[in-house]
């Protein structure tokens, strides 16, 4: 992209219909207040399954992805807009549906020395039945963000959640069983091909980063830099670098840790997941690493739209 940024028109997708819908909503109009004040022209668009009809009718200049969950960051609008040829923010189409789908991702980090827990994949209602592992462990959806759908069980002598076999039960009847790992919540972002700072989450009031504590106001508080040593904030961000590599993200990514330090500095450091679509409020995590490396709010989704393309 080139030209004065008044000439440059951008839609800003949001919205959407999967369960991450209002936190997209906040990405989107804070993504798009920030790009109307660094000069773009804007058309803010709740996208619905006539997305393609309306893109192609609007012919923007670029597309900014401030959508969340399934159909947004799983490579789905990713295709809609190589078909259309309108360059757009994030990764692309492969990159999305690897990093959405848990136990691709985890194949990949492996394969690239990037440490992830012993996990294995289950029928949700195998999962009810009995204990998948020897407790603690987390339940997961294989493909979905935001926490949405997580629990925890701790103890061999509680069973594990009935919910997984609700007849509302809208995700797949196979999920990941993970092994829980005790300790700190950190995350480290990339921007272009650069590791930013490392942000450690306190939740409050929760026993893990889940969603209440992610968009409740209060639920968590943001420490950065990390309050651990050197060795292991170099570490996080070479891992972070190296699994934004491995599959192949573009733009901005952010990636999850835990890490074990109860018996000292060499505990254990584990890769939760990596995110494509991380979350985009002036508050959210990536906005305020960014920041703390120097660049504003304003100057992020800027970056961002510059960086805009097809083939991803």
């Amino acid at each position: 992209m080139s030209g004065d940024r008044k000439d440059k028109h951008v839609a800003v997708l949001m919205g959407g219909w999967s369960a991450e819908r209002e936190v997209s909503l906040a990405s989107g109009k804070a993504c798009a207040d920030a790009l109307e004040s660094e000069g773009y022209r804007v058309t803010r668009i709740d996208v619905t399954p006539s997305i393609a009809r309306e893109l192609e009718d609007l012919r923007p200049d670029a597309a900014f992805n401030a959508l969340h969950g399934p159909f947004g960051e799983d490579g789905c609008i990713q295709g809609i807009l190589e078909i259309l040829r309108i360059p757009y923010t994030h990764s692309g189409v492969m990159a999305s549906a690897l990093a959405m789908n848990k136990e691709y991702a985890k194949r990949l980090f492996r394969a690239t020395d990037v440490p992830v827990a012993e996990s294995r994949i289950v029928n949700r209602f195998d999962a009810v039945n009995k204990h998948a592992m020897q407790p603690p462990y987390v339940i997961k959806p294989i493909a979905d963000g935001s926490s949405v759908g997580v629990y925890l069980v701790m103890n061999e002598d509680r069973p594990p959640p009935l919910a997984l076999a609700a007849e509302d039960w809208s995700g797949p009847d196979e999920v990941m069983v993970e092994r829980y790992i005790y300790g700190k919540e950190l995350t480290c972002a990339v921007m272009g091909d650069v590791a930013l700072g490392v942000t450690e989450i306190l939740s409050v009031g929760q026993k893990f980063y889940n969603y209440d504590a992610k968009y409740t106001e209060g639920g968590s508080t943001h420490v950065i830099p990390a309050e651990i040593s050197p060795n292991i904030y170099q570490r996080i961000q070479k891992l972070t670098l190296r699994a934004h590599r491995a599959l192949g993200c573009r733009g901005v990514s952010r990636t999850d840790f835990r890490y074990d330090d109860r018996y000292g500095e060499d505990g254990e450091l584990v890769c939760l997941e990596i995110n494509t679509q991380p979350g985009m409020t002036e508050t959210s995590l990536v906005p305020e690493l960014a920041e703390h490396a120097g660049s504003s709010f304003g100057q992020l989704v800027s970056w961002m739209v510059e960086d805009a393309s097809c083939e991803r």
